[in-house]
């Protein structure tokens, strides 16, 4: 474990965030860098626990008391390479992931748990800074060649393991870079674009083979052994109500490829024009979640009059209540950089309808709503529309982080005639196979919208799945996680 007493002696320190005048104009990431000993003083916290709650409440299977206890003692490459054998990228984890093991950790039922994610994405760092990780190509091919469609956290990942297993591996990526919604999805001020390209120059080292701007023809998939359909849940959920034909209506991930796209493939003229710019406009956000909250963060960046977040849901309890005891994930208030940063958020808010002049978005109409609980056991709450509530928004710009409905399916999904299941994701079974026997499916287009470890993971076992049917052996490792984000009483 780390130090015997360190939970008792160091209390949760986590990371600092730059200063938000400094931080709101640039795209930089917000967290400053952790001093080392920051970093070991809180793994001396681990209390390496009889029953490792946070090892098992990581959809991967993070080994973290094995590595929190390295941290602690200096052994920084034991560290990492404890941490390399259940999560192929570290560094984006320790960046994006929500920290389902923290929530899970033991010393959390009375007091802060440990800085796993933190810690985690510091022994990946200081790696990398060392030289520790260096690239490992398969000592031996098998002849097999992968198709890879899709090069997002779980295209990624099933890449990275069936390279791994000695496969030859292509990867098929629709724009100009690697990396999925992780490059043009994600803001820069959570994942600058270089951690990206260091993780895909290392694959590639490896033997792992990138083509961008490419979108496979069947007939092109059919001399590869195998393929992964790894394409996300593109297709966004709408909200249909009147005026939403008015321009200045978007979809988040519209609104937050562009500027990604501005800072990453290095856009200029028209094509700089062309993107969505909040400079001197009213915002508002339709949509609490992580979606919503990089929209605030990248409006206010770019010089929005006022950013405002509206949720449907109530607003959540700071803490833990006994609707979800420990270890089970919790329905409490997050709080993120961007909403630090600025702007203002509102619950039990239903938008009604949009207001334009000329064609134009002007304003925006709510009303107030409540949940009633429903009358059985099991039975999800009722909106009830609180009378007289109706209220008048100004809005420039509206975005709608409303969460997603599936992979877009007018694409490979399509050509390939794959099924769709009730869930409207791409049917597969058990062994991550679809209806055409050789083509499989991973991530988000398999599973729907989830977390990114949850990506990884389904990556990870849908690459040894492949593996089994290529090879009818057991070469990949596979760790059963536990769906604690799921989990309900």
């Amino acid at each position: 474990m780390g130090k015997t007493t360190g939970f008792m002696e160091y209390e949760r320190e986590g990371e600092h965030l730059r200063d938000i005048e400094e931080r709101l104009n640039d795209y930089k990431e917000v967290y400053k860098p952790v001093p080392e000993e920051q970093l070991r003083a809180q793994a001396a916290r681990c209390m390496d626990c009889g029953i490792p709650f946070c090892h098992s409440g990581c959809p991967i299977g993070n080994i973290c008391p094995d590595w929190n206890d390295l941290v602690y003692r200096g052994q920084w490459e034991k560290a990492w390479k404890s941490l390399a054998e259940t999560n192929n990228f570290p560094e984006f984890t320790g960046r994006l992931c929500p920290a389902l093991c923290e929530d899970s950790c033991v010393l959390g039922i009375h007091e802060g748990p440990v800085t796993i994610r933190m810690i985690e994405k510091n022994v990946i760092e200081y790696a990398f800074a060392k030289g520790f990780v260096k690239p490992q190509p398969p000592t031996a091919r098998s002849g097999k060649k992968v198709a890879v469609v899709g090069s997002g956290p779980s295209g990624m990942a099933a890449a990275d393991q069936l390279n791994r297993a000695g496969h030859t591996v292509t990867v098929f990526e629709k724009d100009a870079h690697p990396g999925g919604l992780l490059r043009y999805g994600i803001p820069d001020f959570k994942l600058e674009k270089w951690v990206i390209d260091r993780r895909v120059r290392l694959m590639e080292a490896e033997g792992v083979h990138f083509e961008c701007e490419a979108d496979p023809e069947v007939d092109q998939l059919k001399k590869f052994d195998a393929t992964v359909i790894a394409t996300g849940a593109g297709r966004p959920r709408d909200l249909p109500i009147p005026g939403r034909d008015l321009k200045g209506i978007y979809f988040a991930l519209d609104y937050l490829t562009g500027q990604n796209r501005l800072i990453c493939d290095g856009l200029s003229g028209r094509e700089m024009w062309g993107r969505i710019n909040a400079k001197g406009k009213h915002v508002i956000v339709i949509g609490g979640g992580d979606t919503g909250s990089d929209c605030v963060g990248t409006a206010l960046r770019q010089g929005a009059a006022s950013v405002t977040s509206f949720d449907l849901m109530p607003m959540p309890p700071e803490g833990r209540t006994n609707d979800y005891p420990w270890p089970f994930w919790p329905m409490k208030l997050r709080t993120s950089s961007s909403h630090l940063e600025g702007g203002e958020r509102f619950w039990k808010i239903m938008t009604r309808k949009f207001n334009g002049y000329a064609g134009r978005l002007r304003s925006l109409t709510t009303l107030s709503i409540d949940w009633e609980p429903g009358e059985n056991v099991g039975e999800r709450p009722r909106l009830i529309e609180v009378p007289g509530s109706d209220q008048v928004w100004q809005a420039d710009l509206v975005f709608l982080a409303l969460g997603f409905l599936g992979p877009r399916v007018d694409d490979i999904i399509s050509r390939l005639g794959l099924e769709i299941d009730e869930r409207t994701n791409i049917k597969t079974d058990r062994e991550y196979m679809t209806v055409l026997p050789g083509v499989f499916a991973a991530g988000d287009c398999r599973r729907g919208q989830s977390l990114i470890v949850w990506a990884i993971k389904e990556g990870r076992e849908c690459a040894a799945a492949v593996d089994r049917c290529l090879t009818g052996k057991e070469h990949l490792p596979v760790v059963d996680g536990i769906d604690i984000t799921a989990i309900k009483r």
